[in-house]
């Protein structure tokens, strides 16, 4: 069961439902389901194949004490309260859920459906105790008889039945269940009825006839349930996610496309920039900087200005902490891999919504086997700063971002637990993590370190003096919080419609399947990044301020302290008040927002890195 109130999945025994005859078993699951929070168990619902059921008996189950002033709630109660919904499966189709009132009949393909609900003038809560369970089948082509499940829909009703249960049942203790399936119905509607002639299953008209009344959450109640089999000759099996991953077309296409449309205005905006700007100006200054003095220049003894005036210092390693750049770069190219890699398998087809847990478990293999890609970056860089202690450097990152993974990952398990909540992940998933954590991904770190190390410095095409120049004062707007403030917006601008439809598949239940649209924007987020960094490089070059390595990893990584910030107006949307949803909820927010933070960071000072050995090499050095 989840919840847009809480975030906290718990499991669907925890409330008093009824339970399969031995208990409920629990399907076995991959890693990526224990991680998500799915836990798959059976349940005592009889389903034949194309076999209809009419108001089934399921059992009696005492849900509590009702609700008064000053008493606490019984569990049912408050899991409405909390607006928690049963995620029910058929066949690996997740329910429908249908919606009826007096004019409209509302199907929605996501988040399941509500436990019960809150009536608008008493203001107390009602349980679904009777379902509509309508499964639609496609008969097998070359054996008739057969067919395949291709939909599957779940209709809710709150029915107040009067019953007398059998002679053995004694009262049940509050939380219990009692496993009775036949009870005489002393007031049934038409379905319940076995006087009736003909059979009928649930229809809205007969729950909301007059005289009757849906079933408070507490007292003894009687579980009921009707099966509906139809045969769909147009919908194959192949194609019954379909309406599932498009959420029945809740959000167009064209919203994904004027997003990518908006991302370009910004790209052509700023390539238009850059091309103004960068490229005029630098074949001037090329042209300044690569002409031969006339004899009259050289008696006037015209000072030179520009960024050809810092081409002693400008590949100085960093002033601060070159370990921590290099640990930095590292982690951010094995996160950039990681995800250029998981966005590319997504948008080809492999990792399905309909193959659970798949996508989890493909960025967390795939994080783990870049770890040669983090140890072979950070080594390189660390080389180029003339570090010396690169077994730091290879434990930093080989330890570094995922011991801050791992223990906020403990956090919030703890978390997790004391809510008794399903995201709580078992200790033996522990076990697994470390085993990935320290016996693949650290041996890779250190063999792609030693790859690293083995290959020589990176060349820069000119030399740097033993002293440093000094730098003069600098305008407002090439200050650090001026270059944060603008090198995040327009990345974040660029992106942020489709950041909005990731947070709501990650935190309201809802699909995102539209990867080749995400492939789009992360490319256009990547070619932001660079372009608006490149850009701000240049200005601070031009105003003879050499220190470019750690200023353009802030600028492209301001793009996570943006996603953060919008993170905080998303919540709002959420109706979470409780502070464990709040620890949750910003815990994995800000650990998301800072590997974003570390890799775009890094496509900053690569870019700027590339473009800086590209304009030093194009110009005479006396």
């Amino acid at each position: 069961m989840t919840s847009q109130k809480t975030l906290l999945p718990v499991d669907y025994y925890r409330l008093p439902f009824c339970q399969p005859e031995g208990g409920p078993k629990m399907d076995h699951e991959n890693l990526g389901e224990f991680l998500a929070g799915d836990r798959i168990e059976s349940s005592p619902y009889r389903i034949n194949m194309k076999v209809d059921m009419y108001c089934e008996q399921l059992c009696i189950s005492n849900l509590g004490r009702g609700e008064q002033k000053g008493v606490s709630p019984n569990k049912m109660v408050r899991a409405i309260r909390k607006n928690y919904h049963n995620n029910w499966i058929v066949d690996n189709i997740p329910a429908a859920s249908k919606v009826e009132d007096d004019t409209t009949v509302t199907t929605r393909y996501w988040q399941g459906f509500p436990v019960g609900f809150i009536a608008k003038d008493t203001k107390r809560a009602y349980v679904h105790n009777h379902v509509n369970i309508e499964v639609q089948y496609h008969s097998v082509e070359t054996e008739p008889d057969k067919g395949r499940i291709v939909r599957f829909t779940v209709e809710p009703f709150s029915i107040k039945h009067d019953f007398e249960a059998s002679a053995d049942d004694d009262d049940a203790e509050e939380g219990t269940v009692k496993g009775f399936k036949v009870a005489d119905i002393t007031n049934p509607i038409e379905s319940c009825n076995p006087g009736m002639s003909a059979k009928q299953h649930t229809r809205y008209e007969m729950v909301y006839a007059r005289g009757r009344e849906p079933q408070p959450a507490s007292g003894r109640v009687l579980f009921t349930y009707d099966v509906i089999w139809n045969e769909n000759p147009d919908l194959h099996w192949a194609s019954r996610w379909d309406i599932y991953l498009s959420m029945d077309n809740a959000i167009p296409a064209k919203v994904h496309w004027l997003s990518i449309l908006n991302s370009l205005v910004i790209v052509v905006v700023l390539s238009a920039m850059i091309g103004a700007i960068l490229v005029r100006n630098l074949r001037r200054d090329f042209g300044r900087y690569n002409r031969l003095a006339s004899d009259e220049e050289k008696a006037e003894d015209l000072e030179e200005f520009g960024w050809k005036l810092v081409h002693a210092d400008v590949f100085r390693p960093p002033s601060f902490s070159p370990l921590l750049l290099a640990v930095c770069c590292g982690t951010g190219a094995q996160l950039f891999c990681m995800s250029i890699l998981t966005v590319l398998f997504s948008a080809m087809g492999f990792l399905s919504p309909s193959n659970r847990g798949a996508l989890i478990m493909a960025q967390l293999l795939l994080y783990v086997l870049m770890g040669s890609v983090a140890g072979y970056v950070t080594s390189r860089l660390y080389k180029t700063f003339k570090g010396k202690s690169w077994q730091k450097a290879t434990a930093a990152v080989a330890f570094g971002f995922p011991g801050i993974c791992f223990g906020l990952f403990i956090i919030m398990n703890i978390v997790a637990l004391s809510q008794g909540s399903s995201d709580a992940v078992p200790v033996t998933t522990m076990i697994v993590l470390l085993v990935l954590w320290f016996g693949i991904s650290t041996p890779l770190v250190f063999f792609g370190a030693y790859f690293g190390y083995k290959q020589e410095a990176i060349e820069f095409p000119v030399n740097t003096s033993s002293i440093p120049r000094q730098i003069p004062d600098q305008p407002w707007f090439m200050s650090v919080p001026f270059s944060l403030m603008v090198g995040g917006i327009l990345p974040f601008g660029a992106c942020f419609v489709e950041l909005y439809f990731i947070l709501a598949s990650v935190w309201t239940d809802q699909y995102y399947y539209v990867f080749a649209f995400l492939l789009l924007v992360f490319g256009i987020l990547i070619i932001t990044c660079a372009e608006i960094t490149v850009l701000f490089n240049y200005f601070q070059l031009t105003g003879e301020n050499y220190h470019w390595w750690w200023r353009s990893f802030t600028t492209a990584g301001s793009t996570g302290i943006y996603v953060f910030l919008y993170s905080f107006v998303y919540f709002k949307q959420l109706e979470a008040n409780a502070f464990a949803t709040y620890v949750l909820y910003f815990g994995y927010m800000g650990l998301a927002s800072l590997g974003l933070f570390l890799m775009t960071g890094c496509v900053g000072v690569m870019s700027c890195l590339l473009f800086n050995k590209t304009i030093f090499g194009s110009i005479k050095i006396d």
